[in-house]
């Protein structure tokens, strides 16, 4: 194996092979080799000096007292902050390079965000303060909201929602609570195959019964099968627009239309929300319910920056079912915070409950609404256009090298799909992100969506230059071509990663959860 990978780094080893060279200590220059913190840790070791209690042990809870110490790594205050530090070293972030995860869309977080989400006001409160001491926090709130609302073109949407399968459930529920004040005990939900995995677990998790409606040959909704499913039984359908093949649903509006024809509801799966934001208004689709995801569109941090954020916006048919607190327009076509003593006064007496006992998550909402403001309606369009033309600037620089199985129903939307189709026998998916994290890359989504066999979905985002493109673009050829060419070292990538490629299969059948001493 070359140590040279397509984008040109090489290691610092004279020209050897990195892979081939072997270190007593296991580092490979800066890279350190790290064991287990419970392998650093020695007994009776410890970072600070902790006098005894004064008082000994209290007798009734002397019962409680240990037996034996317990079972920690004792290390001294150097030793644990080098452990973690050195830990970091081998993460992969955002601000290293892209995440090119397919219906993920993990984007850059501006730095303005996370200035305004430290001022104070913001980042010092606390959810059980009198509302009296927080007003200008839910004005905030408030605020989002508005834009939320207007650039859906929904009638309500409720904040307090912590995390986009949240949100779903907040909007499924709703719908159950509308149906119920019909008298209506309708049953099935309808999950198209390119929806997301979420949906079909989240309508379940609400009491539904799950059937699937088929895609296409072009990888979108089957219309006509749809509308032969529809019946007094159906509650609704969850469909994912764009779709998980990076697809707009052309007949999003005639589906909505034949499910209100047939007394359903229409939840839309607003992740890829990012894709047509400022472009496209879904309530003006039909769409009854829909989670916004705050990291995905909004730029918010994703995954360790905290707990989440999922507002779902609702339509007036469902508006009146939302959760408290909840933000709508009212009959004065002003939008105003509903709060539970003026729910009734205000035409929302209907609605199921509380999705959380707090509003919801202060720094994502600041985080979220400072992006919106410092790009405007015009700005937020601009960013749909440059995440579409990014993903279709990725498809059609791969698609000669890699198998785009709907290359040819035009352009795609957020997102670029390809597959494994085309590879010689042994040669999958899975090497292909295995050999991205040489070239310096996170993996792309695999084996998703499932209507795709060996997927390979890529979401570049709007935030992603033509150059830092340019560069996955060319380790992607190059691993492609290594994989039609039957490369043999490509099968046991990565080399150049602090860890090895696992056996997945055995990682999921005998996990070992637990550390296990001498």
């Amino acid at each position: 194996m070359s140590a040279v990978n397509a984008s040109g780094w090489r290691p610092a080893m004279g020209g050897a092979d990195a892979a081939s060279v072997v270190t007593a200590s296991g580092d490979r220059g800066l890279m350190l080799e790290e064991p287990l913190i419970f392998e650093l840790g020695r007994p009776g070791t410890c970072g600070v000096d902790i006098d005894a209690p004064a008082l000994g042990v209290s007798p009734a809870l002397a019962k409680f007292r240990r037996r034996a110490p317990a079972a920690l790594p004792g290390l001294t205050e150097p030793e644990t902050v080098r452990h973690y530090t050195r830990l970091s070293r081998q993460n992969y972030a955002i601000d290293l390079g892209p995440f090119p995860l397919g219906s993920c869309t993990m984007k850059h977080n501006p730095r303005l965000n996370e200035k305004v989400a430290r001022m104070p006001g913001f980042a010092d409160i606390h959810p059980l303060q009198p509302q009296q001491s927080v007003r200008g926090a839910l004005e905030a709130i408030n605020q989002l909201a508005v834009w939320l609302i207007e650039l859906t073109g929904m009638h309500g949407v409720a904040m307090t929602p912590k995390a986009g399968a949240h949100g779903e459930l907040c909007g499924v529920l709703c719908i159950k609570a509308a149906l119920q004040a019909r008298g209506e005990d309708r049953r099935v939900m309808l999950v198209p195959e390119s929806a997301h995995g979420t949906n079909p677990a989240t309508a379940a998790f609400a009491g539904f019964a799950i059937e699937n409606i088929p895609a296409t040959a072009e990888g979108r909704v089957d219309l006509a099968a749809l509308e032969a499913r529809l019946g007094p039984d159906v509650a609704g359908v969850m469909i994912t627009n764009p779709n998980t093949c990076g697809l707009f649903e052309r007949d999003m509006k005639r589906i909505a239309d034949a499910v209100h024809a047939a007394g359903g509801y229409v939840y839309c799966d607003g992740a890829n929300f990012n894709a047509i934001v400022g472009k496209v208004r879904p309530g003006d689709l039909g769409v009854d319910a829909m989670h916004i995801n705050l990291h995905k569109t909004f730029s918010t941090p994703h995954g360790g920056g905290g707990p989440g954020s999922g507002p779902v916006v609702l339509s007036e048919a469902l508006s009146p079912f939302g959760p408290l607190p909840y933000t709508a327009r009212t009959a004065d076509g002003v939008v105003h915070l509903i709060e539970e003593e003026d729910a009734a006064a205000m035409g929302h007496a209907q609605a199921f409950g509380r999705m959380a006992a707090f509003h919801g998550q202060m720094g994502m909402f600041t985080r979220a609404l400072t992006y919106i403001l410092s790009h405007g309606a015009d700005g937020l369009a601009r960013v749909a256009e440059d995440a579409v033309l990014n993903a279709n600037y990725v498809l059609r620089s791969l698609e000669d090298v890699l198998d785009a199985p709907f290359g040819k129903s035009g352009p795609c939307m957020h997102e670029a799909l390809f597959s494994d189709d085309g590879f010689p026998d042994g040669f999958t998916t899975l090497d292909v992100a295995k050999g991205l994290i040489d070239e310096g890359f996170h993996p792309m989504t695999v084996y998703f969506p499932l209507v795709v066999h060996g997927a390979m979905l890529i979401e570049p985002t709007e935030t992603e230059s033509k150059a830092g493109l340019d560069r996955f673009i060319t380790s992607m050829r190059s691993l492609a071509e290594r994989a039609r060419n039957a490369d043999p070292s490509l099968k046991s990538a990565p080399h150049l990663a602090p860890r090895r490629r696992l056996d997945e299969t055995q990682a999921a059948r005998k996990p070992v959860l637990s550390w296990q001493g001498d």
